[in-house]
């Protein structure tokens, strides 16, 4: 078996290695000065049910991530299969991401993403400096019921979009 330890880690080896670890899409929104704004995540979790917390990391360079934090607020968009060309359009840097998209504001106003697999609304709760991105996260106010949303999700794997097959039980 070979590998590779401590300093000797390349970190395009490491991204590579870690896209084999199957992850979903997220789109993670907000409202400042009355437009939204957005990005693309795939490092998306739940971190604890009492209280309700997710986490998200973001890189230290996003310009779209400090505008959202001034609001203390955010959403999370969780797409589902066939929104790659969503994922795309908010993966890119200075275009007009939210061209074509239909949202519809949450209760606290945050952007929701017609369609998506499921949705979040969330309150920053805390957020920490790690390596070259940051480890936000977020509490749950107000979120989508399973039931509203019955289609599969995007999924990233070995850097394409991938999506489900069958259901093993």
């Amino acid at each position: 078996m070979q590998t590779t330890t401590g300093a000797s880690i390349d970190p395009r080896t490491f991204r590579d290695t870690l896209g084999h670890y199957a992850s979903g899409i997220t789109i993670i929104g907000g409202i400042t000065d009355g437009e939204p704004h957005g990005f693309t995540c795939q490092s998306f979790y739940s971190v604890s049910t009492e209280p309700p917390l997710i986490s998200f990391s973001v890189m230290l360079t996003s310009t779209t991530w400090p505008r959202i934090r001034e609001t203390g607020k955010f959403s999370v968009n969780v797409l589902a299969r066939g929104q790659h060309d969503v994922s795309n359009q908010f993966a890119r840097k200075g275009t007009d991401k939210w061209a074509g998209i239909k949202w519809n504001p949450t209760t606290s106003g945050n952007p929701v993403i017609e369609d998506t697999l499921m949705w979040l609304d969330c309150d920053l709760y805390a957020e920490h400096e790690a390596g070259d991105h940051l480890i936000v996260i977020g509490r749950v106010n107000e979120m989508s019921l399973p039931e509203w949303h019955t289609g599969q999700p995007l999924l990233y794997f070995k850097g394409k979009y991938r999506h489900l097959r069958e259901i093993l039980e």
